[in-house]
C-alpha cells in the first residue's frame, strides 16, 4: 500500500498523545504540520487526478531521519524509510498533480477557443462546470498544503542531515501547483464572463429582431383593428381607391415608425467610421 513500508516503525502509537491520534486517525483533517518533543508530524491531503479528482490523506511521523505512516485500515503506525524516502515520494507526487493541473490548462484553452470561433458546443456549460469544480478542489486543498509544506521545510532546515535542495524543490513546485489552479480558476471565470457577454449579445440581437418584426406589423395591425370594425361611417368605405389610400397609409407610418431606427443606427455607423 505504501512505498518503503516496513514492518515495525520507530514510534510506537502508544506513546502519541490523544490529540495527535485524533488528527491522524481522521481522514478529513486538513492539512497541517505539528511539532512535539522528539517527533513532528506532517498531514496531507491532496487531491489526486484519474477520471475524476479524489482526495487522499496521509499522515506521515517524523523522528529525526526516520518516517513513519500511520495506517488507517489497520490502525497502526508502519515504517516509511528516511526523510529521503519522505522527499522523494512527496516529489513523485507534487511532480504529477503539475502535469495534472497542465492538462486543465489545455482542456480550458481548448474550450476558450471554441468561444473565439464560434464553434460552441451543446455541452459547453457542462464542461466548464466540470473544470471549475476539479480546478477548485484543487486549489483549495493546494492552498492548506503549500502552507504545510512550508511549515515543514522551516522546521527541517535547522536538521543538518537533510538535503535542503530537495525540500526547496518540494516547496517550490507545491506553490506551483497552487499557482497553476489558481491560474486556472481565473481563465475560467474570464471564459465565463466572455461566454456570458456572447449569450447576452446574441438574446440581445434576437430581441432588437422580435422588436423590428413587432414594428413591421403594429401599424397594419392597427389599420387593420380600425377598418375592420363592424361599424357604419368608416372612411374611405365607398370611396373606390379606398384600398390603395390605406395601402399607402400603412406605408407612410412605417417609415415614420422606422425612422428613427434608422437615423440611430447611421449615426453609430459613423461614430464607428470615426
Amino acid at each position: 500500500m505504501y512505498n518503503h513500508l516496513k514492518k515495525d516503525s520507530s514510534l510506537e502509537l502508544k506513546k502519541l498523545d490523544k490529540y495527535i491520534i485524533e488528527d491522524i486517525e481522521g481522514d478529513e483533517h486538513p492539512s497541517d504540520f505539528i511539532k512535539r518533543d522528539g517527533f513532528n508530524v506532517l498531514i496531507l491531503r491532496l487531491p489526486e487526478v484519474d477520471l475524476e479528482v479524489t482526495i487522499k490523506s496521509y499522515a506521515y511521523i517524523i523522528e529525526g531521519d526516520r518516517v513513519s505512516i500511520y495506517n488507517r485500515e489497520k490502525k497502526s503506525l508502519e515504517d516509511f524509510g528516511s526523510l529521503d524516502d519522505l522527499l522523494d515520494a512527496l516529489n513523485s507526487k507534487i511532480e504529477k498533480l503539475i502535469s495534472d493541473v497542465k492538462r486543465y490548462h489545455i482542456l480550458i484553452d481548448n474550450l476558450e477557443e471554441s468561444i473565439y470561433t464560434d464553434n460552441l458546443s451543446n455541452t459547453f456549460m457542462q464542461e466548464w462546470l466540470s473544470y471549475k469544480k476539479d480546478v477548485s478542489l484543487i486549489n483549495r486543498l493546494m492552498f492548506h498544503a503549500s502552507v504545510t509544506v512550508e511549515q515543514l521545510v522551516l522546521s527541517l532546515k535547522k536538521e543538518s542531515s537533510v538535503n535542503i535542495h530537495a525540500l526547496e524543490d518540494i516547496k517550490e513546485e507545491t506553490k506551483r501547483v497552487y499557482d497553476l489552479s489558481k491560474s486556472a480558476l481565473e481563465k475560467l471565470d474570464n471564459l465565463y464572463s466572455f461566454y456570458s457577454a456572447k449569450v447576452d449579445e446574441k438574446m440581445n440581437k434576437n430581441v432588437y429582431y422580435l422588436t423590428l418584426l413587432s414594428g413591421i406589423f403594429l401599424p397594419l395591425t392597427l389599420l387593420t383593428g380600425f377598418f375592420g370594425m363592424n361599424t357604419g361611417g368608416l372612411p374611405l368605405a365607398n370611396d373606390p381607391m379606398g384600398t390603395w389610400k390605406v395601402v399607402a397609409i400603412s406605408l407612410v407610418l412605417e417609415v415614420i415608425f422606422f425612422l428613427p431606427f434608422i437615423l440611430q443606427n447611421f449615426k453609430k455607423i459613423e461614430k464607428f467610421k470615426r
